[in-house]
């Protein structure tokens, strides 16, 4: 990689962590100097010191090494959007993102963020979905619920596939004006 380009990349990703070159040496183990050398293009690291700026920045070595990181909404929206198989099979909810997450994994700003808490909040709500008649039924069985009509049953059922139907298309608008995505409920299987 040219130093140049690892120059500005290095300064754009401290930027981006509202980072100060100072606070950048201290949690990389590096002088001051050697970060103002780096970013001014006047030097080109070591594999070590690469090794620091990576941890320092907290960053994946491809993040730090390859500037072809790009910004890509029709993608991301796209992902976003694959989550919608879950109508036709709860499952596909979890694996068509998983495989469109995964093919641009670390290629596109945000894909990480945002397809971990997609596939996060797809793996909860399905595991909810699985186990809601389950619960049902112990209590039903243990006398908290005496009867449970099959219109409760279904209309339950109904009402978490429109939570994950929403979830997703607020989450699609809120991509496109580039805020900040929420899925609730999620247990971080992804982290």
């Amino acid at each position: 990689m040219d130093k140049d380009l690892l120059a500005n990349r290095v300064k754009e990703l401290r930027s981006q962590k509202g980072m100060s070159q100072e606070l950048l040496a201290e949690k990389s183990g590096l002088s001051l100097r050697t970060i103002q050398r780096i970013e001014n293009g006047e030097s080109k690291p070591t594999g070590e010191s690469l090794n620091r700026l990576i941890k320092g920045l907290n960053v994946n070595p491809d993040e730090l090494m390859d500037s072809s990181i790009i910004v890509d909404k029709r993608y991301l929206t796209f992902m976003n959007l694959s989550a919608l198989s879950f109508l036709l099979f709860p499952m596909l909810g979890i694996l068509i993102p998983f495989i469109v997450w995964s093919a641009k994994k670390d290629k596109i700003k945000d894909i990480n963020e945002i397809g971990k808490n997609l596939i996060n909040f797809e793996i909860t709500w399905t595991l909810i979905l699985f186990f809601f008649p389950i619960v049902l039924l112990i209590n039903s069985k243990v006398g908290v619920l005496k009867t449970i009509s099959l219109r409760t049953f279904f209309m339950t059922f109904g009402l978490l596939y429109l939570i994950n139907l929403i979830f997703i298309l607020v989450n699609t608008i809120r991509i496109n004006n580039e805020k900040n995505v929420f899925y609730l409920p999620q247990v971080k299987f992804l982290k």
